[in-house]
């Protein structure tokens, strides 16, 4: 019995490790195709039962791009199967606490896990002072570990850059990457971010309202990933906001509907949408079909209703 349990304990962890490797670097045949996967689909701050915080992880030759970095990601990759270990840049679309409120945490459990490797983070101002004080605010665990573990010092696998206009971001073996101006009051400045890789491009939207810079930079691209309101909702979401009438405000001047994310989708002439960063995210939890009805009418191209660990 003893036996058979251990074998039984072993093929486990054997299968386990080969679905690790195979989320990280792909099959075989899979060399310089992208993998994009949804590590949460969420709109806004607070935590959500059904979704996680917005984030996404761009996956190429088992390099991790991770764009966004709501709260939990580091778990969300690993429940996605891409090791902590494989990150290679971090892209923040704007400094809401929803898209920023684990920048630091990721990349410091992945230094405690197994991350050896520098760590490129691009986003708005102030990126360099977020994390020199998240390095200060993290200083004792740091040195215990690096004591204790004889972890390299962490601060030298971050190369923070502080990004505050349109153009060129990055560029490496896998990927090239550029930023666009968004319109997200009240913060400025926002981005959307458009990845050309090997075998296709994916534009991740950040937050905005309608935009005709992201447009622009989503010109033919495969792959739009494009947060979205459901409008009819809203009035649900609000009534049990002590803020209701600023939340209100707020919503409708900085976000984009269902029906002007198919216009948007349709003018840049993208071959997939992706809906994701979904307001309201629950409760009240709307059906996947809704959104979907939602957006159909106003563009015809493939569409998917993203869910927390999708992969496309």
């Amino acid at each position: 019995m003893t036996t058979t349990r251990r074998k039984f304990l072993g093929m486990g962890a054997a299968l386990l490790a080969s679905r690790q490797a195979l989320a990280a670097d792909g099959p075989p045949d899979a060399k310089n195709k992208s993998r994009l996967i949804l590590l949460g689909t969420g709109g806004g701050p607070t935590p959500k039962p059904d979704r996680a915080a917005p984030s996404q992880v761009i996956v190429v030759n088992g390099d991790a791009y991770v764009i966004d970095c709501g709260n939990g990601v580091a778990r969300q990759m690993v429940l996605a199967g891409v090791p902590v270990s494989s990150l290679r840049n971090v892209f923040i679309t704007h400094q809401h606490s929803d898209h920023n409120a684990d920048y630091g945490n990721l990349i410091w459990l992945s230094w405690a896990t197994t991350l050896a490797t520098k760590v490129g983070t691009y986003g708005p101002p102030p990126l360099k002072e977020m994390t020199r004080l998240f390095l200060e605010m993290n200083d004792y665990d740091i040195r215990t570990r690096m004591a204790d573990e004889g972890r390299p010092p962490l601060k030298n696998l971050i190369d923070a850059h502080e990004i505050s206009g349109d153009g060129p971001v990055m560029q490496d073996k896998n990927v090239k990457v550029t930023a666009a101006l968004v319109e997200h009051p009240l913060v400025k400045p926002a981005f959307a971010y458009r990845f050309d890789c090997p075998d296709r491009s994916i534009v991740i939207s950040g937050d905005t309202r309608p935009s005709e810079n992201l447009i622009r930079l989503a010109k033919g691209a495969d792959v739009l990933v494009h947060e979205v309101m459901y409008l009819p909702a809203i009035e649900q979401l609000i009534a049990r906001e002590a803020n209701a009438t600023t939340l209100r405000a707020h919503l409708i001047a900085s976000h984009t509907s269902t029906e002007d994310v198919g216009r948007i989708a349709t003018e840049a002439g993208v071959k997939t949408l992706v809906l994701s960063h979904l307001v309201p995210g629950g409760p009240p939890i709307i059906p996947d079909q809704v959104w979907y009805d939602a957006v159909r009418p106003h563009f015809q191209g493939q569409l998917v209703v993203g869910r927390d660990l999708m992969v496309l």
